[in-house]
């Protein structure tokens, strides 16, 4: 942990819900929670709703294969989030993965491991999953012109609080999604006004480093075309932005995903 273990003694609570769990893609993704918590401080709490929607379309991730490969849409896995004080809660730039449940989602789009993970880690003052795409009756993939909603409540003022959260790209072997990077995105700014609105350009992809990459929508051991969980072969390297991992072309962030976050 970092040096934000000096945080431990600022007056937080902890409270996670669990909303439902149940198989989402072929492949091995699973478990899905959602959590909403407060803290006091002293100061007057915010509520804050955050919208994740998939704004891919079918010729989003374009690729060498033939067919219905050729040109494809880029789903997501259920966001696995937590709001938390200053720290790297789930990731560290050019650390390898600590068996924290990140390899597990990133690989297969399993979130219970890192959900529970985080839920149990001193700096974060509230989690969950959200794996109920909206309008859907129970918990699924994120597909074109859908999204996940999750809530939560935070004060301003010291500790600072941040957002950070992780949904896999699903036609890849390791890659995920992460607002504002390892240490997440401030919830508060000056005056401790709330960040609110398009918050996509704080979302970046990461590369987790445990399995090789191959052609992201045509490599075998990716989610849709792997024999089961787990399948891949072994990379032993460490987390890293994709913009500084040779190999293959991504779409752009904000052609698949779209952050919004609004306080209430």
């Amino acid at each position: 942990m970092t040096s934000s273990e000096t945080d431990r003694g600022a007056r937080l609570s902890r409270r996670t819900v669990i909303a439902g769990s149940g198989a989402l893609l072929a492949g091995g993704i699973g478990l899905a929670s959602t959590g909403v918590l407060g803290q006091s401080n002293g100061m007057a709490s915010r509520a804050f709703t955050v919208r994740v929607e998939n704004v891919s379309d079918g010729d989003t991730l374009q690729t060498t294969g033939e067919g219905d490969l050729a040109e494809q849409a880029v789903p997501l896995t259920p966001v696995v989030w937590a709001v938390h004080t200053r720290d790297e809660p789930i990731f560290s730039a050019w650390e390898r993965e600590r068996d924290n449940g990140l390899e597990e989602l990133a690989e297969d789009g399993m979130p219970g491991k890192l959900a529970d993970s985080l839920a149990a880690r001193d700096t974060v003052v509230a989690s969950g999953v959200a794996a109920v795409p909206e309008g859907a009756d129970g918990p699924g993939p994120l597909t074109p012109g859908n999204a996940y909603e999750f809530e939560f409540e935070a004060e301003p003022g010291s500790p600072q609080l941040y957002l950070s959260f992780v949904t896999m790209f699903i036609p890849s072997n390791d890659l995920f999604y992460a607002i504002g990077g390892p240490s997440g995105m401030r919830l508060f700014g000056q005056g401790n006004s709330p960040n609110a609105g398009n918050q996509t350009g704080h979302v970046g992809l990461w590369d987790t480093g445990t399995e090789i990459n191959e052609e992201p929508g045509v490599g075998g051991n990716q989610p849709m075309r792997q024999r089961g969980a787990g399948v891949g072969l072994v990379e032993r390297g460490t987390v890293a932005h994709i913009d500084q991992v040779n190999g293959y072309e991504y779409p752009a962030t904000e052609d698949v995903l779209k952050v919004l976050v609004t306080p209430n």
